[in-house]
C-alpha cells in the first residue's frame, strides 16, 4: 500500500510541473526578461555585482553593455576566492561545492560554482521536468513502481577550507532530496565511491535483484555497465535481467554511434530520452517522443544569449539574445546563472530547429572540432557520417577521435582517425570512401579541401584494439562520472596521445582514393 501511495504522490506532484513548462513555452521572451532581472536582483550587493552596478540595471541593453563577455580563465581568480570560503563575491554567501571539469579550455581543470540556488532551481528542476514530460508522453507508465539506476562520480573537500570539488553527479546525489533518493540505486555509499572500477563490481552486484525501470547516465557508461551486467550473470539481454525497463535517460554525448549496441541488449523496445546538461547548469530535455530536438528550459535560472560562431573569435562579436535567434544556424551558447557564472562561453555550439517553442539541437563544442584548413568539421558532421558509414557496411564503431595531418614536404594534409569496432567492416576500403563522401555530402568546405587532393587526402584510419580508450581514460584517470572521449581535436594533442600509448596493438590501415 505504502508503495502505491508513494507512486501516486510522486506521479501527482510531477504532472503539475507541465502546466509550467507550457508557461515559459509560450512566453519565451519575457520568462528569460523577468529571470534576467532576478538574477540580477539576487546578485546587485555582490563583488562582481558591485564592479558592473547591477543595482540600477533594468533592461538587457543594460545588461549586455556592463558586463563583459567571459571565460573560464577570467573568472578564474573569483572562483579561487569562492573556493576558499569567501563570501559574496560571484553569488550571495558562500560556496561549498564545486563541480570540477576538465573541459576542453586551456585550463587543466575547471571549478564551477554549485550554489543552493542552482541544486535546487536549475539540476533539481530539471530532473523533475524530465520525469514530467516522460509521464506525460506515457500517461500508462509504471516507472514509480520501480528504480532507477544512476552512475555517480566522487568528491573531495579542498584542504581546509570547508568546500568540496568533484564530478556534477556526486554533488547531486550527495544533497539529493528525499523523493528522489528513495527510487534512486545502488545507496549513496556505493554511487559515491571513488575508484570507478571497484564502483562498478558494486553496481553489478547491487543492482541485479532490483526492479529496475529507469536509467539515467552518459550513455557510454551506461554501455559499458550494461554489458558487465551482461557478462556476469550469464544473460543474453537486459530485460532478462529487469522484465520491467522502460526508459534510458542519457546525456553527456550523442547517443547515436551507440544506439544499435543498445538495441542489441534489449528483446523489447525502449525508451531513449535525451538530456543537455553539464557542470554549469541544465540546459534543455527531450520533450517529444520521435523527435531528438530539445526544448531549452528557460526558467531554470539560467540567462541566456548567443554568438554565431562565426563572430566567435572577434574582439567584439555579435551577441543576441533569444528573441533575436535563426532558425539553423550555428551558435556559440552564453550564460548567466544562478551559481554566479556572468556571460560565461559555456564551449558548446547549438542550432536552432524551431522557435515556437524553442528546441535545440547540439552540432559541437566551440573547442571540438577540426579547422585546420578551413573545413570546419564539427562533431554533428562525424557523428552523421559515421552513422551513415556504419549503416551501409553493416558495422558498428564503440569510440573514435580524430585529429589533422598538417601539410608536410609539398604533402597534403588529411584527418586522422582512431576507430574502435564493436563490429569491424568486412571492408575498411569500403566503409573509408562512404566516410569520406558522406563528410563532403554534409560538410561543403570539406569538399572544397578535399578537391583533387589538392588541401586534403583522404583520411587515415587506425583500427584500435578493443578497450583501448577506456585504458586510455583509465590511464589519464578519467574514468567515469562524465569524462568523454574528445571526438575531434584541431591539433594532435589527443590523436598522438593514444597512439604513443599503444601504437603496437593498433592496426594501420591507409590507402588513397
Amino acid at each position: 500500500m505504502i508503495k502505491y501511495l508513494s507512486e501516486y504522490l510522486t506521479y501527482s506532484f510531477l504532472k503539475k510541473r507541465i502546466k509550467d513548462i507550457e508557461l515559459f513555452m509560450r512566453y519565451p521572451v519575457n520568462t528569460q526578461n523577468r529571470l534576467m532581472n532576478q538574477l540580477v536582483f539576487y546578485a546587485k550587493n555582490t563583488e562582481f555585482g558591485k564592479k558592473y552596478g547591477f543595482c540600477d540595471i533594468k533592461k538587457y541593453h543594460q545588461f549586455s553593455e556592463r558586463i563583459p563577455i567571459s571565460k573560464y580563465s577570467d573568472l578564474k581568480f573569483l572562483i579561487k576566492k569562492v573556493r576558499k570560503g569567501e563570501k559574496d563575491i560571484l553569488w550571495p554567501g558562500k560556496v561549498k561545492w564545486f563541480a570540477k571539469s576538465s573541459g576542453t579550455t586551456n585550463e587543466k581543470s575547471k571549478y564551477i560554482p554549485i550554489t543552493s540556488h542552482s541544486i535546487k532551481n536549475c539540476h533539481y528542476k530539471a530532473g523533475k521536468d524530465v520525469l514530467s514530460i516522460y509521464i506525460h508522453n506515457n500517461p500508462q507508465t509504471k516507472i514509480f513502481l520501480g528504480k532507477a539506476v544512476r552512475l555517480g562520480g566522487s568528491f573531495q573537500s579542498y584542504k581546509n577550507y570547508n568546500t568540496f570539488y568533484g564530478d556534477l553527479s556526486s554533488i547531486l546525489i550527495k544533497n539529493m532530496p528525499f523523493w528522489a533518493e528513495n527510487i534512486c540505486v545502488p545507496s549513496k555509499k556505493i554511487s559515491l565511491i571513488n575508484e570507478w572500477e571497484i564502483k562498478l563490481k558494486s553496481l553489478v552486484t547491487n543492482t541485479r535483484f532490483q526492479d529496475v525501470r529507469i536509467l539515467f547516465g552518459v550513455c557510454s557508461w551506461l554501455l559499458i555497465f550494461l554489458q558487465k551486467l551482461i557478462k556476469k550473470f550469464e544473460k543474453i539481454k537486459i530485460d532478462e535481467i529487469w522484465p520491467n525497463i522502460e526508459v534510458i535517460f542519457h546525456g553527456g554525448m550523442n547517443i547515436k554511434p551507440y544506439i544499435q549496441q543498445y538495441k542489441n541488449l534489449f528483446n523489447k523496445s525502449i525508451h531513449y530520452y535525451d538530456i543537455y546538461s553539464a557542470s554549469e547548469g541544465f540546459f534543455a530535455i527531450q520533450d517529444q517522443k520521435k523527435v531528438q530536438d530539445l526544448l531549452l528550459l528557460l526558467d531554470h535560472g539560467i540567462f541566456y544569449e548567443f554568438i554565431p560562431v562565426e563572430e566567435l573569435n572577434k574582439d567584439d562579436p555579435k551577441i543576441l539574445s533569444i528573441g533575436n535567434v535563426e532558425l539553423n544556424k550555428n551558435y556559440a551558447m552564453v550564460i548567466s546563472t544562478n551559481s554566479g557564472l556572468w556571460r560565461y562561453i559555456v564551449g558548446d555550439t547549438i542550432k536552432f530547429t524551431n522557435k515556437h517553442p524553442y528546441r535545440i539541437s547540439i552540432s559541437g563544442r566551440t573547442s571540438l572540432y577540426i579547422n585546420s584548413f578551413g573545413e570546419e568539421i564539427i562533431i554533428e558532421n562525424t557523428d552523421q557520417a559515421l552513422c551513415k558509414a556504419c549503416k551501409k557496411t553493416n558495422s558498428i564503431v564503440n569510440e573514435y577521435t580524430a585529429g589533422p595531418v598538417y601539410m608536410n614536404h609539398g604533402k597534403s594534409g588529411a584527418h586522422e582517425w582512431i576507430i574502435e569496432f564493436k563490429k569491424r567492416p568486412k571492408n575498411l576500403s569500403d566503409f573509408r570512401y562512404i566516410l569520406d563522401k558522406e563528410l563532403k555530402y554534409i560538410n561543403s568546405d570539406y569538399e572544397d579541401k578535399r578537391y583533387k587532393n589538392i588541401i586534403l587526402r583522404p583520411p587515415i584510419i587506425w583500427v584500435a584494439r578493443n578497450g583501448v580508450f577506456y585504458d586510455w581514460l583509465k590511464k589519464n584517470k578519467k574514468l567515469g562520472g562524465q569524462n568523454k572521449i574528445p571526438r575531434l581535436y584541431n591539433s594532435r594533442k589527443y590523436i598522438d596521445s593514444i597512439l604513443e600509448m599503444d601504437k603496437e596493438k593498433i592496426q594501420h590501415y591507409e590507402k588513397y582514393l
